[in-house]
């Protein structure tokens, strides 16, 4: 099941990991739950529902799969503009269903979390620009003294404008930052004028060159477009939880990565309208075809394994390490192995 949020207020992370610690349940001893006994319940937060990137968590869960392994989980959706990190905070939840960067950031901010597992290794964002000015911004060197659409600041989009504003030299005083929220909210921006370009995922993308409302101006959907933008792999949706959590619930972890990297497998050998059939009406919109096509568009980014890769996750760093405030003057002292694993990954795929 997942429940929607709305109205929450917008707190620093360091107090969600602390009472994210609260809410922590430890494993039951051998033979509990996998053996007959009362289910293990855990909340993950999901940093958009609908969004394709993060497709693993309601497919897993309609899948039956969260079930098949004796987890009861509840996927909570946050509203647009509010970070699945503060999130935790209104409802303690155990987990996150966000981008990867996040851990690196809150390290340097000295909380530790780590991804178990990793749902893609490319971003899956699309840099969109407005039709109305695909003219005159060619290139992110157009950035300059223009309006930029994010989820909302210090969201992954958030970094990833920084990154690509600050490879063009442009400073962040040279352009302005839009929240500009995602799918309605984002189209909305565009249509307007609010936004000039923006960054944005399936199935807002579909929608948008559909209408001729924008036109993609990066794509991060696959390895070669992410490569270009980043200098590399850049690793983004997973699942992530606080370092206390995996080490005091390794068996909860582990059917959690059981159940996800089944998924992976299974998106990689069904089309695009299988996995529609799937997931609820609503995330189709009025248009359900389009929603598969976006689909189709941005499914080969996950990864069949839920494995993180390396070079990616060192590639994230440099990143962040070249504009973030946080990460910048600590990036030397990031300990880039304590912000993934991919002990529960393995075990999961091997099996």
């Amino acid at each position: 099941m997942h429940k929607k949020f709305a109205g929450i207020a917008a707190v620093g992370m360091a107090g969600a990991l602390a009472l994210g610690g609260c809410a922590t349940q430890k494993d039951e001893p051998a033979g509990g739950a996998s053996a007959g006994g009362s289910h293990a319940s855990v909340k993950i937060m999901v940093g958009g529902m609908s969004k394709v990137i993060y497709l693993p968590a309601a497919l897993t869960d309609k899948l039956g799969y969260f079930k098949d392994q004796g987890l009861d989980v509840s996927l909570i959706d946050t509203p647009a503009g509010v970070t699945a990190e503060t999130a935790l905070i209104a409802d303690k939840a155990q987990g996150v269903v966000g981008f990867y960067d996040h851990t690196i950031d809150m390290q340097a901010k000295g909380k530790c979390l780590e991804s178990v597992v990793q749902f893609a290794n490319v971003p899956g964002e699309v840099e969109m620009v407005s039709s109305k000015d695909a003219g005159s911004i060619t290139s992110a060197k157009d950035f300059k003294g223009k309006k930029l659409g994010v989820t909302s600041q210090g969201s992954s989009t958030d970094f990833l404008t920084q990154y690509l504003t600050g490879k063009a030299g442009i400073p962040s005083t040279g352009y302005t930052t839009v929240k500009a929220g995602a799918d309605a909210t984002f189209i909305a921006s565009m249509k307007s004028g609010g936004i000039n370009a923006g960054m944005t995922t399936d199935p807002t993308v579909a929608q948008l060159t559909k209408t001729g409302v924008g036109k993609v101006l990066l794509d991060m959907r696959t390895e070669a477009g992410t490569r270009k933008a980043l200098g590399g792999l850049y690793p983004a949706s997973s699942l992530y939880m606080s370092c206390d959590y995996v080490k005091q619930n390794p068996q909860t972890v582990q059917k959690l990565a059981n159940a996800f990297v089944k998924t992976l497998k299974w998106i990689h050998t069904h089309s695009a309208q299988q996995i529609s059939d799937k997931l609820p009406a609503d995330y189709k919109g009025s248009d359900p075809s389009l929603y598969v096509q976006a689909l189709n568009d941005s499914k080969r980014m996950f990864t069949d394994d839920g494995l993180m890769d390396e070079s990616g996750a060192k590639n994230a760093l440099n990143v962040l390490g070249s504009f973030s405030p946080a990460v910048k003057p600590k990036k030397d002292q990031i300990d880039i192995s304590k912000t993934y694993t991919t002990e529960f990954a393995q075990k999961a795929d091997a099996s």
